[in-house]
């Protein structure tokens, strides 16, 4: 008799793969039914959402049950979950979670992350003030009772990728140092979807660098001997994952849209770094960082021919119309080098923060 009934009272599971993310191979969706109810069911309308820094936006999401028109069963109290997956889909990152009038956010997106709640089974999640770390893979989970099903949505950022490698020169970082040296530079470390599309527009790199899923990469365009050989094709090259704490690389940032100015600093004369630094400050800003410059260069079409003092202690200058005397064979961020601080004389890029 005991066994009947634990037959009678078993739900049934089944697994399957998620339809929408092809780069998800291993992942498994398992869904949970009571024996005789309706199927939950959960579905994200578009399968990658697209935004900027500063941007607000809706990560689609809504739930219901098979073959039937209710978006929940009454029984139950429906529970919503938004977790962040991480670049190498081992862990998942709280964001937010739903039960009735109860509502939780989680670490950096406190008082930034709320439901949509347009109709009684739209789960939906908008995330306000977009910053760089919001780039990413997120999953939306539903919960009545024993059933339960997720979506995945994916955020894409626009943005640019530029290498970097410090003053001590290349492959002198390793993977902590690298997502720190990012930061630095108003940036993130890149994902390899951010690296691979910025291949597709024509990044061309024979350094290796560290990317977000701590694998080492670089983007070839043109396949020559000192790059993996000129018989090659062109592509992404992998040298796999190494050490985080002992292996040194370069790394390859990613940076998007700001809110502020970034300017060429018109100067009666040139300046050292720390004048440099001092010039921007009376000015009402601050020393510009690589990543503004790419920033720039890349997303606002900015174009000088003045190499400039950065915080990094670098000179650069952006070229978004190739010209003879510069950079007369491609748009680039020329990079001139780190010079002495104390001797070498330049001019200075700033950048002022809008409030």
């Amino acid at each position: 008799m005991k066994s009947l009934l634990f037959l009678v009272l078993i739900s049934v599971c089944w697994a399957e793969p998620h339809p929408d993310n092809s780069s998800l191979e291993h992942e498994r969706i398992i869904h949970i039914q009571a024996e005789n109810g309706p199927r939950l069911l959960v579905v994200a309308e578009q399968a990658k959402i697209f935004s900027h820094r500063g941007g607000n936006v809706t990560l689609p999401c809504k739930f219901y049950h098979e073959h039937t028109s209710t978006a929940g069963s009454g029984t139950h109290k429906i529970r919503v979950k938004w977790t962040k997956l991480t670049s190498d889909y081992l862990k998942e990152v709280d964001v937010f979670v739903a039960m009735g009038h109860h509502r939780k956010s989680y670490g950096n997106y406190q008082g930034r992350v709320f439901l949509r709640e347009s109709s009684e089974n739209d789960a939906s999640l908008i995330i306000t003030n977009i910053i760089l770390e919001d780039y990413g893979r997120y999953k939306c989970e539903v919960i009545e009772g024993l059933e339960d099903d997720t979506a995945v949505v994916a955020l894409n950022l626009e943005g640019v990728v530029f290498p970097y490698s410090p003053r001590l020169g290349r492959y002198n970082l390793n993977f902590h140092e690298a997502q720190r040296a990012c930061l630095d530079q108003d940036s993130v470390i890149a994902s390899f979807d951010q690296l691979y599309d910025a291949w597709r527009s024509g990044l061309d790199w024979c350094n290796a660098g560290w990317l977000s899923d701590g694998s080492v990469q670089y983007p070839i365009t043109k396949p020559r001997e000192p790059c993996g050989g000129k018989n090659t094709v062109p592509g992404v090259r992998n040298y796999g994952f190494w050490d985080k704490d002992k292996s040194r690389y370069d790394v390859f940032c990613f940076t998007s849209n700001f809110n502020g100015r970034f300017y060429y600093l018109i100067h009666p004369t040139k300046l050292t770094y720390d004048e440099a630094v001092q010039a921007c400050l009376k000015d009402g800003a601050q020393i510009a960082k690589v990543g503004q410059i790419f920033a720039a260069w890349k997303l606002l079409g900015y174009d000088r021919c003045d190499a400039g003092w950065l915080a990094d202690g670098s000179v650069r200058y952006p070229i978004s119309r190739p010209r003879k005397r510069c950079s007369p064979n491609e748009a680039a961020v020329r990079f001139v080098g780190f010079p002495d601080k104390k001797h070498k004389l330049y001019g200075v890029y700033c950048f002022r923060a809008y409030n």
